[in-house]
């Protein structure tokens, strides 16, 4: 199961999704684990704001490889890579786009914890 949210960055309607699939997929693609670079940006944005950014390199650089892997997701026909993708835009605020993800991923995990703990039982034999 998956889910998807619609985020508007620059005046254009981005579709995002999350699913299973994408701790893999990032993993393969970028050889981390998108749970704990999530909790990392998570609380670098907790501790800046949009006013007086202090976020290190390697943060934005996090966030925008995890936001183009949603986005390529939701859309395969994006391109192929999170340069040329991130190119489509004059502002892409990590302020602004960053909660929704984080929120749209949360969304997703609690479904398939709720989708496991109300599966079949297994059968004793």
């Amino acid at each position: 199961m998956s889910m998807t949210k619609v985020v508007e960055i620059d005046g254009k309607k981005v579709p995002f999704k999350a699913s299973a699939a994408i701790p893999r997929i990032y993993r393969v693609k970028y050889g981390r684990d998108i749970f704990k670079d999530l909790m990392k940006l998570e609380k670098a944005l907790n501790d800046n704001s949009a006013e007086d950014s202090n976020l290190d390199l390697f943060s934005l650089e996090t966030f925008e490889n995890i936001a183009y892997l949603m986005a390529k997701h939701a859309d395969p026909s994006l391109p192929d890579t999170a340069e040329e993708w991130l190119d489509e835009f004059s502002v892409f605020s990590i302020y602004q786009v960053l909660p929704e993800i984080i929120e749209l991923w949360g969304l997703n995990v609690q479904t398939q914890s709720t989708a496991k703990k109300n599966g079949p039982e297994p059968s004793g034999g």
